[in-house]
């Protein structure tokens, strides 16, 4: 089960969910970068819950950081996308991973970053800013070819300066990402020699993982990601 406990990052109080496997020992860690839903409390959303739970489970640490915590709990969600910061995304997954990082129960050379949605753009973001993760994963993460912030880079326009392998999952039934976006940033990995591997289903569209929305959620495209993100993951985080 995960614990909400709550930092304090650039003079703001933020959410974050901390899960633990229940053996003890040195554990590798994740950053997990929330999806949009989860806006009005990590907590109260089922998907974001589950997915630090499920990793802690395959024997991650996991921190789940508020990354909307600056803004207005009722803002809309399209006005609190197109307020977000990508500077402000750093200091708040660098806090979740510093917060990793201190743990007696995490070695703090072995921590990934993951994300859906919105959290999947931001993973990507992560591995080109931030040589401290030794793994990435993007799920469905759509626009990864447009800036947050006035006269920021792309993430996409990054790519050359990510230092860890990647791996993604996306829905070919997806409009954002669409396919030709994964395309796009498939072949920008390609162009820069980056490690990375991709795995695409069909009959999927937009969050076919979450299985707190029914309308969207595929079982077993769901399965299938679940076993082959924890495969990667333990064979780039775990000796």
């Amino acid at each position: 089960m995960a614990e909400q406990i709550f930092l304090t990052v650039d003079g703001s109080r933020m959410e974050c969910l901390v899960a633990a496997p229940r053996e003890p020992g040195i554990h590798p860690a994740l950053v997990i970068a929330p999806h949009l839903p989860a806006d009005r409390g990590l907590k109260a959303d089922a998907f974001t819950d589950g997915v630090a739970d499920r990793y802690a489970a395959a024997g991650y640490v996991c921190a789940v950081p508020q990354v909307f915590h600056r803004q207005p709990v009722e803002r809309d969600r399209p006005e609190k996308r197109r307020h977000m910061h990508d500077d402000q995304v750093m200091q708040d997954l660098a806090a979740a991973r510093d917060l990793l990082a201190a743990r007696d129960d995490v070695d703090g050379a072995r921590i990934g970053v993951l994300g859906h949605c919105t959290g999947g753009r931001m993973a990507i973001l992560a591995a080109t800013r931030d040589g401290g993760y030794r793994a990435a994963i993007d799920f469905w993460g759509g626009g990864v070819n447009a800036p947050w912030g006035a006269g920021m880079p792309a993430p996409l326009d990054r790519v050359a300066d990510i230092g860890c392998p990647v791996a993604g999952f996306f829905g070919n039934e997806d409009a954002s990402p669409s396919p030709e976006d994964v395309d796009a940033l498939e072949a920008a990995l390609q162009r820069h020699g980056k490690r990375h591997e991709f795995h695409r289903y069909d009959k999927a569209g937009h969050a076919f993982q979450n299985f707190a929305n029914p309308d969207r959620f595929r079982a077993e495209a769901s399965e299938d990601a679940w076993a082959k993100a924890i495969d990667f993951l333990d064979r780039h985080l775990k000796p």
